[in-house]
């Protein structure tokens, strides 16, 4: 699996660069350690904000406040403290039930597609994060913060990586070059973006559906 400084180097190599990095944390004190230690944490943060991925999605039952919420909402939680996006609000007592179109073998979404929940996200005066709805005991279901890059795919790799490396490109390349360089990279980080939410989505419709199937001694009878 890639480590923080595999992906640095990764984007590195992706610009020509010759050199690479032992560390980034702390920089090893190269010119390329310290652009790839201010940008690094930015680039993975921003390609995990850009998709449900499985690897990073968590479900939690939230913490309860005893804040008086704004007109129209009944209950204030607390925001978990490594959410990057919110994907919903469950219903704890909500059917969970997914069944399969066996004519085509396919997870049916919308089979039973629950209606939203209203929900408002605010900032507490201490900067904390909470959240406004009339769900009792609320369930989130939300993408976390992932600094393991042992939890990313090889297709996540190389899609930070690319982002990086135009990241890097200016300070690095420098130049009208490093603006042609920058340019190239972020068109090769959208079609390794693409590539790498399809495979997770498909991946994550194959787990679900093969869940849901009836056991074989079922199917038989």
């Amino acid at each position: 699996m890639a480590s923080e400084v595999d992906i640095c180097n990764l984007a590195l190599g992706h610009l020509g660069d010759r050199a690479t990095v032992s560390s980034i944390s702390p920089p090893e004190g190269s010119a390329q350690a310290e652009h790839c230690a201010r940008f690094y944490p930015l680039a993975r943060d921003l390609v995990l904000e850009k998709h449900e991925w499985g690897f990073a999605t968590k479900r939690a039952n939230l913490a309860l406040l005893t804040d008086t919420p704004p007109p129209g909402f009944q209950f204030v939680y607390q925001m978990p403290s490594d959410c990057r996006n919110i994907i919903d609000l469950i219903d704890p007592n909500a059917p969970t039930f997914y069944p399969i179109d066996e004519s085509c073998g396919h997870w049916q979404d919308d089979a039973f597609t629950m209606p939203a929940i209203p929900y408002e996200l605010e900032a507490r005066s201490d900067g904390s994060g909470v959240i406004y709805t009339s769900l009792e005991s609320a369930v989130i279901r939300y993408v976390a913060s992932v600094t393991d890059t042992t939890k990313f795919s090889a297709q996540v790799v190389d899609t930070i990586a690319w982002l990086l490396a135009a990241y890097l490109a200016g300070p690095v390349v420098k130049g009208d070059a490093g603006a042609q360089m920058a340019s190239m990279c972020m068109k090769a980080y959208q079609m390794s973006l693409a590539q790498a939410t399809t495979n997770d989505a498909n991946n994550r419709r194959r787990s679900i559906a093969q869940s849901q199937r009836p056991a074989p001694w079922i199917q038989n009878r």
